[in-house]
């Protein structure tokens, strides 16, 4: 088979030499009980006589590679997003006809525990709004290390203002980063249009959009209310071994009173450079390395002691992450606008 296989490749004037071509020429030559062709595929291959190569599956790298603290599953860290373009439709008897109720979801997860939340909204998620479902979520549940969130925009390589702040001008930290910064708990922004950083919470988006949006019908926002809150307390008692197994939560602090105007802590930043090596945030574009082009990298703002620093980051190696480079910063001095 073998040697049939080495001379079809040779001299075949077709110049198949595959199974199926094997199969042909076996027959054509008289050969008694000729092998089916998946028969003679299967020997090819055990035999190692056929060209085609496979792709090589690499493992995934772990639950927040990116965060060596997280990725070793020392410290928690929750995702946000938002859902948005929902609409209950009016109609209705009667003169009067409703008018369609917009409806936007803030969602969490937790990382390594698995636990959700899920605030709908009659109309559009605000910053405010956020800041108090997230202080509700850490006084029951206490605080992660780290709170990671997406939004970015298909107009702009930005995270939505919701969660990162306006960008009208350069070193602009929205309130959502200074609630977290005041609590000790580092915000994280995942690379636009990247996949993979966000997938905990875009799961669980598809999740519950499919479980509680598109499985009823729903005709006010209560209805939405009610249905989620039951699938939340649902969703938490399945993970509950998970969320008890997760690592350990911050108590939130007592007699805390929120800090809006003073600056501490880091802020980090995952980004991929461009063609010349360079990395475009806070309205800033920094030199990085000309090596590292077209490549991710955390950018990690030390307010506390006034720098940035680039780290490289790799799929493959997730835990080769070298200090690429390091740039001086100083954070805003104006007084922030609540």
């Amino acid at each position: 088979m073998l040697a049939i296989r080495k001379r079809l490749k040779e001299r075949s004037d077709l110049g198949e030499y595959g199974a199926e071509a094997v199969c042909r020429e076996m027959t054509r030559l008289g050969i008694k009980r000729v092998p089916s062709v998946r028969t003679i595929g299967r020997i090819l291959l055990r035999r190692g006589a056929l060209d085609g190569r496979q792709r090589v599956r690499r493992p995934p790298p772990p639950r927040g590679w990116y965060l060596p603290d997280v990725a070793a599953g020392m410290v928690e860290l929750d995702s946000f997003d938002i859902v948005e373009g929902l609409v209950i439709r009016g109609g209705g008897g009667g003169t009067a006809k409703r008018r369609p109720v917009c409806i936007e979801v803030l969602n969490g997860v937790s990382l390594h525990g698995g636990l959700v939340a899920s605030w709908p909204h009659g109309g559009t998620v605000t910053a405010k709004s956020t800041m108090a479902a997230l202080l509700m979520h850490w006084r029951a549940f206490g605080l992660p290390a780290y709170v990671q969130f997406d939004g970015s925009t298909e107009l702009a390589e930005v995270n939505d203002r919701i969660f990162a702040g306006a960008h009208a001008r350069a070193d602009t930290f929205g309130r959502v980063i200074r609630l977290c910064l005041s609590l000790g708990v580092t915000p994280v922004f995942a690379p636009p249009r990247e996949t993979g950083f966000q997938a905990a919470v875009e799961n669980y988006n598809g999740r519950w959009q499919a479980k509680v949006w598109a499985r009823f019908e729903h005709d006010a926002l209560a209805s939405v209310l009610g249905r989620s809150d039951r699938f939340v307390a649902a969703a938490r008692l399945r993970s509950a071994a998970r969320i008890e197994a997760a690592p350990p939560r911050r108590p939130f602090p007592k007699g805390w009173v929120v800090d809006l105007q003073t600056l501490r802590g880091r802020v980090i930043f995952l980004r991929r450079s461009d063609a010349s090596g360079r990395v475009s945030l806070l309205g800033h574009t920094f030199d990085v390395d000309g090596n590292w082009a077209n490549r991710l990298a955390r950018a990690e703002v030390d307010l506390d002691n006034k720098r940035v620093r680039f780290h490289a980051l790799r799929r493959r190696k997730p835990s080769w992450q070298p200090l690429l480079k390091t740039h001086p910063y100083q954070p805003p001095t104006w007084t922030f606008t609540e």
